[in-house]
């Protein structure tokens, strides 16, 4: 039990200590900021109008819900990009109108970390994370952990991609490979 809090301690320091280093295999990252995802829930408000404005959660077909606009495309994009789509359509019903569009919610960036951890699981982020910082999440490794095995699998579409990750290389002192970073939706592996 003394190993698995030793290693839990020393995960959390190699996280805290290395940082976020240089993204290797880190996801875009649009200018303006966070991307909107699917189960993210928004607050979409159109001032003077209270009969479209209201909370949506963003389906897993990565829609809303709105009156008059039916079915309006939110994930991939910003919340500014959104509200400049959603003002553009509602033009056609409402004169001038003022749209606004704030993320109450996020729940789109999801990981699972699986097998040899203390609680393997999916865990919900608030931001970009790395393959460090699921470790810790998941409560370090067990004393079976294989790290040098770990394994990204990441599915985009109808892909699906295995990237290897050594542990000791990410927390070596010469730099050997950077820290991976993970992206909405991945699981790691550790056998």
């Amino acid at each position: 039990m003394t190993t698995v809090r030793w290693a839990g301690a020393a995960v959390a320091t190699a996280a805290l200590v290395l940082g976020p280093g240089r993204p290797l295999a880190a996801p875009p990252v649009p200018p303006s900021g966070y991307t909107i995802g699917p189960e993210d829930l928004l607050d979409v408000t159109v001032w003077n109008n209270t009969g479209i404005s209201r909370t949506v959660p963003v389906r897993p077909d990565g829609k809303i819900s709105l009156p008059l606009l039916d079915d309006v495309q939110a994930a991939g994009l910003t919340p500014k990009q959104l509200k400049d789509d959603l003002t553009r359509r509602l033009a056609k019903y409402i004169s001038a109108p003022e749209v606004s569009v704030i993320i109450r919610e996020i729940h789109s960036l999801r990981v699972a970390v699986l097998g040899e951890v203390n609680k393997p699981g999916r865990y919900d982020l608030k931001s970009r994370a790395s393959v460090l910082d699921a470790i810790a999440l998941a409560g370090g490794f067990n004393p079976f952990a294989r790290r040098s095995k770990m394994v990204i699998v990441r599915v985009e579409g109808s892909t699906v991609t295995r990237i290897p990750c050594d542990y000791n290389k990410v927390v070596s002192a010469d730099g050997q490979q950077e820290s991976f970073f993970l992206r909405p939706g991945d699981t790691l592996i550790v056998p």
